[in-house]
C-alpha cells in the first residue's frame, strides 16, 4: 500500500493520499488545500486518484473538493449523515475560508461499509459528536486508522458546533475507537499534537480527554 500523510493550506488540515500499487488506483482523504501537490504526489507513485473520501463535512476539509474532482473526475464519499451539509455550508463559512462550495456527493456511506480503494479494503466507522455523519477509517490489516477530527494526538474535536455534542462525541471514541488494538496507529485530521500521529494505547494513557482526567464542566 501507498499511504502519505500530507499537511495542507494554512488550517493544519492533514491530507491523506492512499493507493494500492497493484491496480494504480488511489483516494485522498480530505483535500482540504495544496490540489496541485497531491496530484501531483500521486503522478509520483504512478496512481489514478479516482475517490475524494471526506471524513466530514465541515469547511477546512472540503475545500478542496471542487478543484480536485474537477482536475480529477475523483468521486466525492461521505458518510449519508454529511451529505446535506456538504452543499449547504453557508456562505459566511465559504467566505471565511476563501473556499468554494463542494459539488455533492457521489458515493454516500454507512457504518459498517467497506470501502475499496483498488484491492485495499478499509472498514467505516461511524464516529458522530463533532458532526453527526463524522467517519473514521480502519484499516485492520494494517492496523491505521483514519480519524478525522474525532480523535488527535493529545486531544478530540470540537463539539461547539451547532450540531455537535460532546457526550455524543466522547461515546463515539469510547465505544468506537478504544475498542480498537492498542497497537492501532492513528492518523488525525489535523496536526495539533506533539506528533503527526500516535496509537490507541497512547491516547487512552495520555490523552486528557479521553482517560477522564478532562473534566469539560471546568470550562
Amino acid at each position: 500500500m501507498i499511504f502519505e500523510q500530507i499537511e495542507v493550506g494554512y488550517h493544519a488540515v492533514f491530507a491523506y493520499l492512499i493507493g494500492d500499487p497493484e491496480t494504480k488506483e488511489a483516494a485522498v482523504v480530505d483535500p482540504a488545500d495544496d490540489v496541485d501537490t497531491l496530484i501531483a504526489l500521486a503522478r509520483d507513485h504512478e496512481l489514478t486518484i479516482k475517490y475524494i473520501l471526506n471524513t466530514h463535512g465541515h469547511v477546512d476539509h472540503i475545500m478542496g473538493n471542487a478543484e480536485m474532482k474537477e482536475k480529477t473526475g475523483a468521486r466525492i464519499v461521505i458518510h449519508e449523515d454529511e451529505a446535506d451539509y456538504l452543499v449547504r455550508i453557508g456562505e459566511y463559512w465559504l467566505d471565511m475560508f476563501n473556499a468554494r462550495r463542494s459539488p455533492p456527493a457521489d458515493i454516500l456511506l454507512q457504518d459498517g461499509d467497506v470501502f475499496r480503494i483498488g484491492g485495499i479494503a478499509w472498514d467505516v466507522i461511524h464516529t458522530p459528536g463533532h458532526t453527526p455523519g463524522g467517519i473514521c477509517l480502519y484499516l485492520a490489516s494494517y492496523g491505521i486508522c483514519l480519524t478525522g477530527d474525532t480523535l488527535f494526538v493529545g486531544s478530540v474535536g470540537r463539539t461547539d458546533g451547532p450540531k455537535s455534542s460532546w457526550p455524543v462525541m466522547i461515546e463515539s471514541i469510547r465505544k468506537r475507537l478504544l475498542v480498537l488494538p492498542d497497537e492501532t496507529e492513528i492518523f488525525p485530521g489535523h496536526n495539533y499534537g506533539e506528533y503527526p500521529s500516535s496509537t490507541i494505547g497512547q491516547e487512552r494513557v495520555s490523552n486528557p480527554f479521553v482517560n477522564g482526567t478532562f473534566d469539560p464542566e471546568m470550562f
